[in-house]
Formats: structure tokens, C-alpha cells, sequence
């Protein structure tokens, strides 16, 4: 099994922001705990996917939910993982600023799973979901 690391949300901060992605999503690493993490991602016009409703693309929830699943698993080993599977369930209407938090569920030697939830700016959840990812060689 993986060795377990600690990460700084300063850590995560700096290897998350590497990724062109995630700064035009605006994450920010709010809290990182072993297998733990909090992001949130500043609202951008662009994600709206109807203007009369004003609501966000599920594409970035389905995004959001994977990274932040994946973040955790990062947060508990230090090292990126491959997503192998991901399964997404939209809650309500997604508006404004997102807050994400993902905890790792199960770590094994080859695959591991993690969860994560979004809420809104009002914290009311808006989507949530599992990821299957495989493990780093050791």
C-alpha cells in the first residue's frame, strides 16, 4: 500500500494550481486533512449553460466532483491518480461561487475510491459523487 503523506493546503495549493484547468476553474484549497480536502471555485460566466436560468453546465460539477475526489486521494498519498470510473448525481440548480469537499472512502493497492460533494454559495448540496482511481506503483 501507498505510503501515507502529509500535504500542507499550501502543498496542495501550489501542485493543484500547476494545472491550467484548475486556475481557469479559480480553486482555491481552503482545508487539507489526511485523505480530507475543502476547495472552492470562484463562479465564471462561462460555466453557465443556460442563460435564462443563470445555472452552471453539470460538465463542471461532473469536474468538480472528480477533482476534489481525486485531490483527497492526493492529500492521503502525496501523488496524482488516474480516474478509472465516476459516477455523478445532480442535487439541485448550481448558481455562484462553489465550495468542494472530498474525503477518501477506501485506499487499496491498486484501486482506491473517494467521494465529494458541491455546494452553492447558500450551502445547499448540488451535486455529489464516487470515483474509482488507480493507485500509484509503489
Amino acid at each position: 500500500m501507498s505510503e501515507i503523506v502529509e500535504l500542507s493546503a499550501q502543498d496542495v495549493q501550489e501542485k493543484l494550481l500547476k494545472g491550467p484547468y484548475h486556475q481557469w476553474l479559480g480553486l482555491e484549497v481552503q482545508a487539507v486533512a489526511k485523505g480530507e480536502i475543502t476547495l472552492t471555485a470562484r463562479f465564471r460566466d462561462e460555466w453557465v449553460v443556460n442563460p435564462a436560468g443563470g445555472y452552471i453546465h453539470g460538465g463542471i460539477l461532473a469536474a468538480l466532483v472528480d477533482l476534489t475526489a481525486d485531490w483527497a486521494l492526493v492529500a492521503y498519498t502525496g501523488k496524482g491518480v488516474p480516474t478509472l470510473d465516476i459516477r455523478i448525481d445532480y442535487h439541485r440548480p448550481a448558481r455562484g461561487d462553489l465550495r468542494i469537499t472530498g474525503k477518501v472512502i477506501k485506499v487499496g493497492k491498486q484501486v482506491s475510491s473517494a467521494e465529494a460533494w458541491v455546494y452553492d454559495s447558500e450551502d445547499r448540496l448540488v451535486a455529489s459523487g464516487r470515483g474509482l482511481y488507480a493507485m500509484p506503483a509503489v
